[in-house]
């Protein structure tokens, strides 16, 4: 049986909540870890006619990228807009899970799909997320007491390297100490140089777990005083497979300003926002920065980097004149639901190559503008 928890356990490897902004709520929003799934649908946003459409359809559970309840709240009244969609998928026993900023800045994620449907080859991000340390421990021990120390550092989060766990190397050698007095030593007579067989461990932990695994050290090590080291490692990272927001990459064929904007307008979902794009129509785009939704913040980020074009969301007048003013490169404006939307298949895709559930899309238009107009000849 699949359940709710396993769903959750599936994404959170795919789109790492850590990976989150600050202010961000991803997760598990209504719903029961130990129900039973048997299927999972897919949106970009849980509006009321989403939340009713997985209701009609049977889904157990719904995947969005957008938080329904990202800031706080102090009522879920079914009267209330949010507390009614949050009414209509418990009553229909279906969960609500989120995957945002954390989804954005994986890789694979939001980002990387946006680009790879433009014929983008998605490489470095734009706003790095700084990598997570590690630290290389040494520990002396006793040969009697590896066992035990192996146990209590793997228990407090050591020794796992990618998909592989309870890592640690081991090498034989000598130690030596004199015990002073008011020492009370394992081994040897106080004032007296001892020497012993001891086992050097060497085993890699993250930085975030330093205090816990000293701790497991002082409190599995027969010794009195334990002899370790740690070293934190720098980071060592290919910045193409860089996780944050953003993507910087190369066009499969370069072409003009024109010809990428229709292109873009080709191969989004359609909405009356349509794609509009700053900057000269027969300039040559060959380098593009992508950052799925609302993306005017990295304006000043593309006006320092060798792009040929920046394409994002929900831009505004006078950012982006003064921005071309300064010299920026073309800039393209999408509408923000159409450069996240394509992300669902992405997250249906992960779900459905790791369990045994069935999957749908739900492509309801959530872009809330619904009209557009030009004057009329």
């Amino acid at each position: 049986m699949t359940t709710v928890g396993d769903i959750r356990t599936i994404l959170d490897q795919a789109y790492p909540p850590h990976l989150a902004e600050s202010w961000d709520a991803v997760g598990l929003v209504c719903g029961d870890p130990a129900a039973e799934v048997r299927k999972v649908a897919f949106a970009l946003d849980c509006t009321q006619a989403v939340a009713e459409h997985a209701v009609a359809c049977g889904a157990d559970m719904l995947v969005v990228h957008h938080p329904l309840l990202m800031r706080g709240v102090t009522s879920v009244a079914a009267d209330t807009p949010k507390g009614k969609v949050i009414h209509t998928l418990i009553t229909g026993n279906v969960a609500l899970f989120s995957a945002h900023t954390n989804a954005d800045s994986a890789r694979p994620g939001v980002n990387d799909q946006l680009a790879e449907i433009l014929g983008i080859t998605p490489g470095a991000p734009l706003a790095p997320k700084t990598p997570r340390t590690n630290d290389l421990w040494g520990v002396h021990v006793p040969p009697e007491a590896v066992g035990a120390i192996h146990d209590a550092i793997f228990a407090a989060g050591a020794g796992t390297i990618g998909d592989y766990a309870e890592c640690a190397y081991q090498v034989e050698g000598t130690g030596q100490f004199t015990p002073l007095p008011g020492a009370n030593p394992t081994a040897g007579t106080i004032g007296t140089r001892h020497l012993a067989r001891e086992v050097r461990l060497s085993f890699v932990a993250p930085s975030s777990r330093r205090e816990a695994i000293r701790a497991a050290i002082l409190q599995a090590h027969p010794y009195e005083e334990p002899a370790f080291d740690v070293v934190a490692q720098a980071p060592v990272e290919d910045p193409n497979q860089a996780l944050g927001i953003g993507r910087v990459g190369t066009l499969d064929q370069p072409m003009t300003l024109r010809e990428f904007t229709q292109r873009v307008a080709d191969r989004l979902p359609e909405t009356e926002w349509g794609v509009r794009a700053a900057g000269d129509p027969d300039a040559m785009i060959r380098t593009v920065a992508v950052a799925s939704g609302s993306g005017d913040s990295f304006l000043d980020t593309v006006k320092n980097m060798d792009v040929d074009c920046l394409l994002t969301s929900d831009l505004r007048h006078h950012p982006v004149d003064e921005y071309l003013r300064a010299g920026g490169p073309a800039v393209i404006d999408t509408a923000h639901w159409a450069s996240e939307f394509p992300w669902v298949y992405q997250a249906q895709q992960v779900v459905s190559e790791a369990a045994d559930v069935e999957t749908t899309i739900i492509d309801i238009r959530t872009d809330p503008w619904k009209i557009s107009a030009h004057r009329s000849s």
